[in-house]
């Protein structure tokens, strides 16, 4: 593993070893254990999307491993200025010890990866988010002691979020049902992956999906760079709801998770999302031992 750029190219090997090492470094901080395992790195964080939960949780967790977190804003890079992606890569190359970055484009990330010859880990594109995916697999396996053999069921837009939990909840031996309205399905890459599984399940109904599951998750309806749809999307994804009735529907101690931020009575209900607070926001704080499992996985000497 020399980058973390999609949940397609780890294996079931490299994520049990991420969420594993994630489990000793949250173990480590509760009890004021050290852990400077990069100590004198640096480590590039570029962001053209803002963020609340990306930024607080690398420039954390690369401080608790005794590294020196940077802030690139977009505008303040030659890249926002329109610097080819490669030229940057090149350079950054030189003075850092790895780069995050949190963008639009999939190929932006690949292409630093590319490029570059320093670890490059993507902090969310429209295509995938990883960093979230692996914080909320390391969620629920620590409330439900086990992934395999779990039901997962998405509920909303095939988007970024829809498109890592799906390859991360089958590679670790899930069943994963997604819920999405005909018109916002996740790509076909993604479906041609989950096509060679058995237990995977593609429909528009939310209520097949929730059907015995073990975990639901949602995500808000128009996402960051999607407000202008939001009204459209609003009408398009009536229904798609988190709720009591789905909640009836899954297995009696099923778990919620939310990536945030939410947007209550939306994607989900107030009752429902503070219902199970707990596991939502340890989730939220699982952002940062999943993230510094990766950064120690691939900048650690």
């Amino acid at each position: 593993m020399k980058h973390l750029l999609k949940m397609l190219d780890l294996s079931t090997e490299d994520i049990t070893g991420i969420l594993d090492l994630a489990d000793q470094l949250k173990y480590e901080l509760k009890h004021n254990i050290p852990h400077p395992h990069l100590k004198g790195k640096t480590l590039g964080m570029i962001f053209q999307k803002a963020s609340t939960r990306t930024r607080v949780s690398f420039e954390t967790g690369m401080y608790q491993l005794g590294g020196y977190p940077l802030f690139l804003s977009s505008n303040d890079l030659q890249i926002g200025r329109g610097e080819p992606v490669q030229d940057t890569a090149r350079v950054l190359s030189r003075y850092l010890s790895g780069i995050m970055i949190r963008t639009f484009e999939q190929k932006e990330v690949e292409d630093l990866a590319e490029y570059g010859s320093i670890p490059v880990i993507n902090g969310l594109t429209d295509f995938c988010h990883p960093c979230q995916v692996l914080a909320d697999l390391m969620t629920i396996r620590e409330f439900k002691g086990k992934l395999e053999g779990l039901k997962m069921c998405f509920i909303g837009d095939g988007n970024n979020m829809a498109n890592s939990l799906i390859v991360g909840g089958l590679k670790m031996g899930m069943a994963v049902s997604i819920a999405c309205p005909d018109d916002y399905q996740p790509p076909k890459e993604i479906l041609d992956f989950a096509a060679q599984y058995d237990c995977f399940e593609m429909t528009n109904s939310p209520s097949q999906a929730a059907k015995g599951a073990d975990v639901l998750i949602t995500d808000v309806w128009a996402s960051m760079g999607q407000e202008d749809e939001s009204a459209k999307r609003r009408i398009a994804f009536e229904g798609y709801q988190i709720n009591d009735d789905i909640m009836a529907l899954a297995n009696k101690d099923a778990m919620v998770l939310h990536c945030l931020p939410a947007h209550r009575e939306e994607e989900i209900t107030e009752k429902v999302f503070e219902a199970h607070a707990k596991e939502i926001f340890e989730e939220a704080e699982n952002r940062l031992h999943a993230q510094k499992a990766v950064m120690v996985k691939l900048m650690a000497d």
